[in-house]
């Protein structure tokens, strides 16, 4: 009977071994992309073990019983991040009607678009995003407990509830329809109000607080938006703001906020205080296709492309931290809504930013605003296993991470081409 239990403890402990041996995947990279320092270094191996990375090498050891990825002639890099996402927001091309939408579309309906297009984005190579509201009553929140339940596939959402913004959100309405804005957005004014609103959005879901603090002639003064800051702090949130520039702005980076969201207007004296304090630039600098899709005239969507390159030039030189937004709420004809988001490349590239920068402002930049950074954004050990493919070299041609082929999430293989 001893005898008998000592075999089966040792069978049970070669079992055991197995399964755990059986769980580590070998990813052979012929080019991977350290967004540390953004080199490529050629010919590695990364071991994959219980969602992350254990092991990174030239020349690791590995068992004939691992699971082998061979990605030789492949440019493997961290998964991409998008830190300005309206995932369940998608109007008719050069129609944007948002008053509409608050009458015509349920949250549940938006709790689906917002599914579909978190799958979307997934399969093209993004794994963690900020969804930055606009949400209807809280969709998103629901889009996050099904990716969590496995229900479906989705990157990891960094979520920010409801809208935050003075008297009347972003909205255009009559006074009989005063309030027709609560659907998207927290009326709070006024320092109370906005730790009221703070507290609200956490409690529905909300791991990173967004505020609107210009659409209209008055704006966040310093101690409100300091308000915000402090009780988001106080829950270990940070806040970001929409925002383009001038005192508002000012306000905005003075109070220890994040991020600025947009920042068209920005001058060179407040992208200078930005860098002092730390604050980074979400600039959503939308292609000129990007701009014709949400209905602007060719001219206009010229103009704006020439201020939004201008800025984020001026941004680069003057050293402000910056990560990549994109702010798509309109597709453009025969793409989908990753394939739109990357048309805002092109700003990057006729910007003249380096494709290494590009790369790190959507991977290592990126999860430092997001707060991920002891997580996610890093191909290294302890980190989780968000991995990317592609076929051709990105530095040498950005385009090249528009056409993902392997996608790898917490140590799960989405895609393989």
């Amino acid at each position: 009977m001893k005898l008998k239990k000592v075999i089966c403890s040792f069978l049970g402990s070669c079992l055991i071994a197995g399964v755990l041996q059986a769980q580590v995947t070998i990813i052979k990279a012929g080019h991977l992309f350290d967004a540390a320092t953004g080199k490529m270094l050629s010919q590695q191996l990364i071991a994959v073990r219980d969602g992350k990375i254990q092991q990174i090498g030239a020349d690791i050891p590995y068992s004939p019983t691992d699971s082998i990825i061979d990605l030789s002639d492949a440019w493997v890099l961290p998964g991409l991040m998008d830190c300005h996402v309206h995932l369940t927001v998608a109007f008719p091309y050069r129609k944007v009607a948002i008053e509409h939408m608050y009458m015509t579309e349920s949250t549940a309906l938006r709790a689906l678009r917002g599914a579909h297009n978190a799958q979307v984005l997934l399969m093209n190579g993004f794994t963690t995003i900020k969804e930055i509201g606009n949400d209807a009553n809280y969709a998103s929140a629901d889009v996050i407990r099904a990716i969590k339940k496995g229900w479906i596939q989705g990157p990891t959402i960094i979520y920010a509830g409801k809208i935050i913004s003075p008297y009347g959100g972003q909205t255009a309405a009559s006074p009989e329809h005063e309030h027709v804005w609560d659907m998207e957005y927290l009326d709070a004014n006024g320092a109370d109000e906005i730790r009221k609103a703070v507290r609200k959005n956490i409690y529905y879901g909300a791991n990173v607080i967004k505020v609107v603090t210009d659409s209209y002639a008055y704006h966040y003064s310093l101690e409100e938006m300091t308000a915000a800051v402090t009780e988001a702090r106080q829950a270990g949130l940070k806040v970001t703001a929409h925002v383009m520039g001038g005192e508002a702005a000012r306000n905005v980076i003075n109070s220890g906020a994040a991020a600025i969201e947009h920042g068209v207007d920005l001058d060179d004296e407040l992208l200078q205080l930005m860098k002092t304090k730390g604050t980074f630039l979400v600039g959503t600098d939308l292609a000129v296709s990007n701009n014709l899709a949400y209905s602007a005239d060719s001219a206009t969507a010229r103009n704006y492309y020439r201020i939004d390159i201008d800025r984020l030039k001026r941004a680069y030189r003057i050293g402000t931290k910056m990560a990549f937004g994109s702010d798509i709420i309109i597709d453009i004809p025969g793409k989908n809504r990753a394939q739109t988001i990357l048309e805002i490349l092109q700003s990057w590239k006729d910007a003249g930013i380096p494709n290494a920068y590009v790369l790190q402002c959507m991977t290592r930049y990126a999860a430092e605003l997001l707060g991920v950074e002891k997580e996610r954004g890093l191909i290294a050990p302890a980190l989780a296993a968000d991995i990317i493919a592609v076929k051709t070299d990105p530095l040498k041609d950005i385009n090249a991470i528009k056409a993902v082929s392997f996608v790898m999430k917490d140590g799960k293989i989405i895609r393989k081409d």
